[in-house]
């Protein structure tokens, strides 16, 4: 009975509780069920070209000495580049640089002694001819490259192979989105939104044989791929 009296007292009370149910009732049924899911996709192809990384390092007395050097056996290697037909557009000084050697610490409190100085120049050169591409290694390394970096192939045109891998990855989204909605038991409404998710990659391709011959560096180039990633958003009819 007392109970009773004061639910009398707060008319007010309980009509704004029921108001409040109300509006998030109406919240709930006015939002759409919705299934997100993602997709991607990947296109190979053959290479038609390649980037290798070369360069020249030494070492002697003075820094000039060092830099010298490092730049009388760069230009020897990048004349014989252009005698072999690569353009100048595809030749690049990707990094210079030239620092001091210090005697072994003796573990005094004297400053450290340089005894030498190290330049390094390093070269990338693309190869749109991959025919040519272990002749230039062999004559780069015989002109006096002595270090070597990277060696990465690629396609010269890419824009097919980016709309094969981004159809690819939309049609692993819809299959996806096929599968959960036939699993769950429901059915797939409109397209609600389709994003890539971030740009697309390529995939690395590993350098399946890199050694030194006779005559040449024999080099496979295998295959070279491009990858993309997108998210589709369904609605949920049931």
């Amino acid at each position: 009975m007392r109970k009773l009296v004061r639910m009398a007292f707060l008319p007010g009370l309980i009509v704004g509780v029921f108001l409040a149910f109300g509006s998030v009732s109406a919240k709930a049924e006015d939002s759409d069920s919705k299934l997100t899911v993602s997709g991607q996709g990947e296109a190979l192809a053959s290479p038609d070209m390649a980037v290798v990384s070369l360069g020249v390092i030494a070492q002697a007395r003075s820094a000039k000495a060092a830099m010298d050097q490092v730049s009388e056996q760069l230009g020897t290697i990048l004349a014989r580049l252009e005698r072999t037909g690569i353009a100048a557009r595809d030749l690049q000084t990707s990094d210079l640089r030239l620092s001091p050697q210090y005697a072994r610490n003796t573990g005094n409190l004297e400053p450290r002694r340089i005894v030498s100085y190290e330049a390094a120049n390093t070269l990338s050169v693309r190869i749109r001819d991959l025919d040519q591409l272990g002749g230039v290694l062999d004559q780069a390394l015989t002109d006096g490259a002595n270090q070597l970096y990277g060696l990465r192939f690629e396609v010269a045109e890419p824009a097919p192979l980016i709309e094969e891998a981004r159809a690819s990855a939309v049609k692993d989204a819809v299959s996806k989105a096929k599968l959960y909605a036939r699993a769950a038991g429901v059915e797939l409404g409109r397209l609600l939104s389709l994003s890539e998710a971030g740009s697309v990659s390529p995939r690395a391709t590993p350098m399946m044989e890199m050694r030194m011959a006779a005559d040449a560096v024999s080099v496979a180039a295998g295959e070279v791929g491009l990858s993309a990633r997108v998210t589709l958003v369904y609605e949920i009819l049931n």
